[in-house]
C-alpha cells in the first residue's frame, strides 16, 4: 500500500508541477504578446485559467493523501484513542463520499454535458478540461482507502511534514 501511496504522489507531484510550469511560460507568453508584439494571444489565457484548475485539484488529491485536510482537532484530542480512531475513519469516510459522488459522478455529468460545448478561443471541447474532475475524484476515492487502511493500523493522526 505504501508503494501505491509513492506512486501516485510522484505522478501527482510531476502532473501539479508540470502544469504549473505551463502556466508561468503561458502567462510570460501572453505578456510577451499584450505588450510587445501589441497582439494578445487569447488562447494562452484562457488555457492558463483551466490549468490552474488542474493544479489546483491534482495539489487538493495531494494534501487529501497526506489526510492534510482542514479540521479543528480541538476537541478530538481530549477524547480517547479509540474515539479519535473512529472519527479519523468517518472523516475519511466523508471525504470519501464527497469524491464518489461531487468528484466522480458529479464530474461525469457536467463532462458530458460540456463535450458539446466549445472553448471560445481554442475551439476544443470543454469538457476535455472537465476531465480531472472523475480523475481526481477517483485518486481521492484511493487516497481515502489507504488512510483508512492507515487508521486501522494504528496511524490515526493526520501527517505532518516538518
Amino acid at each position: 500500500m505504501k508503494a501505491l501511496r509513492n506512486v501516485l504522489n510522484k505522478v501527482l507531484n510531476v502532473l501539479a508541477g508540470i502544469s504549473l510550469i505551463a502556466m508561468v511560460l503561458l502567462t510570460c507568453w501572453q505578456v510577451f504578446t499584450r505588450y510587445i508584439l501589441k497582439d494578445p494571444s487569447s488562447w494562452s489565457e484562457e488555457l492558463v485559467s483551466y490549468l490552474f484548475a488542474w493544479a489546483s485539484l491534482f495539489g487538493a488529491s495531494l494534501i487529501t493523501g497526506e489526510r492534510g485536510h482542514m479540521n479543528i482537532p480541538v476537541i478530538v484530542e481530549r477524547m480517547g484513542k479509540g474515539a479519535q480512531k473512529a472519527l479519523a475513519v468517518f472523516g475519511e469516510l466523508i471525504a470519501f463520499a464527497f469524491s464518489a459522488v461531487i468528484l466522480v459522478y458529479g464530474g461525469i455529468e457536467i463532462t458530458k454535458l460540456a463535450m458539446g460545448q466549445m472553448t471560445s478561443s481554442m475551439s476544443v471541447a470543454v469538457g476535455v478540461f472537465y476531465v480531472v474532475l472523475p480523475l481526481c475524484g477517483v485518486l481521492n476515492m484511493i487516497y481515502t482507502l489507504l488512510n483508512i487502511a492507515d487508521i486501522s493500523k494504528g496511524n490515526f493522526e493526520a501527517k505532518e511534514e516538518a
